[in-house]
């Protein structure tokens, strides 16, 4: 009799094994977990087990697969004969007193038919911008290599932080073979990671990590095992005060590295915004927090750092076969050119926030690697008149920080010389401002303040208040404390400033111990540098900047320490595979909006140099940072268009000036000079340059060989060097360096006749170089004393900066246009396209945002 179809054709049971741990909470089983295996659904499973005994103080802390490559399982008495075997006790039946890395490694050991030292337990793969930063960078190193044996090629990653760049870097060096690996940073601090990435993923198994800090001996290492050793730069790189190299570093010279990492790379370009952190600190207070952060020896080596770019050999005591830079902020190496495009891997938080997204909607339900990284979210607020008229400066009253908060008084009697008015600022932010509410009535809706929003109030729990200096945090402690700010009394508030507040990471023991869980507790954290820089506090979850920043890679390194994720894992204790997400967004609060704005718009450009329309810079940025603007009635969305047109007619003229007065516009490093040098026509337009005659031609080749000579004598004699020599070592370099800065300051002063020349031409759709050279360039020579083949051969030899003069262009040409439009004068009527430099950008944006 045949069988019904159906019958034939039974459904396939999708059964898998699993292993599983849970603990329980009490102390018969303190240290101990239960490791079994099931087929059904582990909570299930466990529910099971423990139902009948009315256990409920129980967490799942393994869920598993116990499957091989090959489809072939293993059973959790697999696993505890393996624990067993590693000397872990097996008390009673299935439990063993282990942890749950132990259990974890056990399981990898079985899976993959490997030994494992230590607890390597984890088996987690690349994430896709891993693989693509090891990949690209592999590929590079393979393709210079290819043409010269000898080439020792160099690579950036410009990385935000939480991009993972130890595991990725150790990942690159597992894919080059390579065996000794040398890590130097200018953050001892972030040793930590480098050496628990190594010590707890399968991939690196059998490696050794060494480091200066523990005083280890590098030529100790087991030779056929891969070793990473690590150090600072100013420890073993960095010379002694007589400029020689380290005696105790001499195994530098002997040692072939395979792979040279500098991590933190971005402190090449941030020493002077690193030390505005730390400026509101006293000043001897500063110092030791700047030397914790960085630590000691820096100045030693800042001439080093500045000719980085040309070659590592001139300073650097090793022998490698490549280089890798890692930062999140390498904004000078790429301003300058340091880097080519192919040998830069970039991940930004908008790559970040983008991959998110893109997680989101192509695997819906599933865990999401991204998700615990919040959005940010900047609120400018525009003051009353009646605060703006207290501290205002310069000719678009700009709202002064700074001058605000200003103080009388330290510590104790340290008092606000505006009290009133940071009173009345108080009452605004938390929505009880008479005035302020009065406004709201007749507009028919209230604004969304930091502390009086329904909706941003579960984000103000735990905030980051950015003061100017010590005194204004105690001044500000004192006034959130008296009577009539009975609002302020439901928060604790911590003055993380000054001495008594502790140096470097002592600060943050009394702050965690404040917020605790976050759940239960308030607080606000005033400080005016400490804790901004290399910390994580997970429940902060909004900054107020309440202090005056110049940079905006100092602005943004302040404000990227509430962008930190705070989650839970295995939240119901029955999935460790699953994350609730606590702090979805973030926020940036800032009170002076024009310098606010500002900020992102510098910012968006420095991360995008090559990006030649600014305003596609900021764009991209701010589709995951919405920036919204309260004017005084009304709180609005800003576009890109719309933060260029308030950064650039926020400016005073003196301030556009400076872009014409900046270092960076010019190069005068030794390879530029010897291109000059090289050219008798270069060497003559220069000449021609108004200023050169007098310091004569000489002082190029005096430049260029005295440094050669000063750093060639100091590598070759090191320690061998005389008092005498030594001497004039210094002598002969300081004259080299006062030479170059005599160079530099003459080409800058030419390219301050560029903006004199933009006044005197009408042509603005063309390109400024294209006006220079076809269409007015007897104009340009009357102007700036130079003519078109001169100036077209000093920009081909790299004198000046084509990037950064686009972007100068761009600022004069938007600020003109402001300023006449706000006239009434339409400075070129039907203006559809702006000339920078070297390319055009079209205008319609530009002109629909202007009044």
């Amino acid at each position: 009799m045949s069988k019904p179809i159906e019958e034939l054709l039974p459904e396939r049971p999708d059964v898998r094994l699993r292993i599983y741990a849970y603990s329980i909470q009490d102390s018969a089983h303190a240290g101990w977990l239960k490791v079994g295996q099931t087929t059904q659904d582990v909570k299930a499973r466990v529910a099971q087990q423990l139902q009948t005994a009315a256990i409920t103080n129980f967490s799942i802390e393994v869920d598993e697969l116990a499957e091989r490559a090959d489809g072939s399982v293993f059973r959790d008495h697999d696993v505890r004969v393996r624990l067993m075997a590693k000397g872990f006790r097996n008390p009673t039946l299935e439990w063993m007193e282990c942890g749950v890395a132990d259990v974890l490694t056990a399981i990898t050991e079985l899976r993959t038919g490997k030994s494992l030292s230590g607890t390597h337990h984890e088996t987690f793969a690349m994430r896709p911008e891993q693989t693509q930063a090891v990949e690209k960078t592999y590929e590079y190193f393979q393709s210079i290599w290819a043409e010269s044996g000898t080439a020792v090629p160099r690579f950036l990653w410009n990385a935000k932080m939480r991009f993972g760049k130890t595991f990725a870097t150790y990942q690159l060096a597992k894919r080059l073979g390579a065996k000794r690996v040398l890590v130097v940073t200018f953050k001892p601090a972030v040793q930590d990671a480098w050496q628990t990435d190594l010590e707890s993923h399968a991939d690196f198994d059998g490696w050794q990590y060494l480091s200066s800090a523990a005083g280890a001996d590098p030529t100790s290492a087991e030779s056929a095992r891969p070793l990473v050793y690590f150090g600072s730069f100013q420890d073993l790189l960095g010379r002694d005060r007589l400029g020689n190299i380290k005696a105790k570093n001499e195994w530098l010279h002997t040692s072939n590295w395979d792979l040279v990492v500098f991590d933190e790379y971005h402190f090449g370009a941030w020493r002077e915004s690193a030390k505005e952190l730390f400026e509101g600190e006293d000043n001897a207070v500063a110092k030791k927090e700047f030397a914790i952060e960085y630590g000691d020896g820096l100045a030693t080596f800042d001439e080093e750092l500045d000719e980085l770019g040309s070659d590592e050999g001139e300073f650097l005591p090793i022998t490698t076969q490549a280089y890798l830079y890692l930062s999140g902020t390498p904004f000078k190496a790429l301003a300058t050119g340091e880097f080519i495009e192919e040998q830069i891997f970039n991940w930004t938080y908008a790559d970040e926030q983008r991959a998110k997204q893109m997680h989101s909607a192509a695997s819906p339900g599933t865990w999401n690697p991204y998700a615990s990284l919040p959005e940010m979210r900047l609120f400018t607020y525009q003051m009353p008149d009646e605060l703006v008229a207290v501290a205002n400066q310069g000719e678009f009253d700009e709202f002064d920080l700074n001058a605000f908060f200003e103080t009388t008084g330290t510590a104790a009697a340290a008092k606000f010389k505006h009290r009133d008015d940071v009173q009345k600022w108080l009452d605004i932010i938390r929505g009880s401002h008479l005035p302020t509410q009065i406004d709201a009535l007749k507009i028919g809706s209230r604004p969304p303040f930091p502390y009086s929003d329904t909706r941003l109030l579960p984000y103000m729990n735990h905030s980051f208040w950015f003061l100017p200096n010590v005194a204004a945090c105690h001044a500000m402690a004192q006034l959130l404390a008296e009577p009539q700010n009975a609002y302020w009394h439901d928060y604790k508030v911590l003055t993380v400033a000054g001495p008594g507040a502790g140096i470097g990471l002592d600060a943050l023991p009394p702050v965690r111990h404040a917020i605790g869980n976050g759940h239960e507790s308030k607080t606000i954290t005033l400080s005016c540098g400490k804790l901004t820089t290399g910390i994580t506090v997970p429940q902060w979850s909004s900054i107020l900047m309440l202090r005056n920043l110049k940079s905006p890679e100092t602005y943004f390194q302040a404000a990227f320490r509430v962008q930190s994720p705070w989650s839970i894992k295995n939240p119901h204790g029955d999935d460790p595979s699953q994350e609730a997400i606590l702090k979805p967004v973030c926020f940036v609060f800032d009170f002076a909006p024009t310098r606010a704005l500002r900020q992102i718009a510098e910012y968006g450009a420095r991360l995008s140099p090559d990006e030649i329309n600014p305003e596609h810079a900021v764009e991209e940025l701010v589709k995951f940072l919405p920036v919204l603007a309260y004017d005084g009635s009304h709180m609005t969305q800003v576009d890109a268009g719309g933060i260029l047109d308030i950064a650039m007619a926020g400016t005073s003229a003196s301030l556009l000036a400076r872009k014409w007065e900046s270092a960076i516009l010019v190069n005068v490093d030794n390879d530029t000079l010897k291109k000059i040098i090289g050219s008798k026509a270069a060497m003559e337009a220069v000449m021609n340059i108004e200023g050169f005659r007098a310091l004569g031609s000489a002082v190029f080749e005096t430049v260029v060989n005295k440094s050669d000579a000063v750093k060639s004598a100091k590598k070759e004699k090191g320690e061998s060097l005389t008092p005498a020599e030594k001497t004039q070592l210094t002598v002969e370099e300081k004259d080299y360096k006062s030479k170059r800065k005599q160079i530099q300051e003459k080409l800058i002063k030419f390219a301050t006749r560029i903006p004199a020349f933009m006044y005197l031409t009408d042509f603005r759709e063309n390109t400024l170089q294209d006006v220079i050279t076809k269409l007015e360039p007897d104009l340009f020579k009357k102007v700036t004393g130079l003519s078109v083949e001169d100036f077209n051969l000093l920009v081909s030899l790299g004198v000046f900066n084509a990037t950064h003069m686009n972007q100068a262009v761009f600022a004069f040409r938007r600020y003109e246009d402001a300023s006449l439009s706000y006239t009434g004068i339409e400075s070129h009527k039907g203006l559809r396209r702006y000339g920078l430099f070297d390319t055009v950008v079209a205008a319609d944006v530009v002109l629909a945002a202007q009044p």
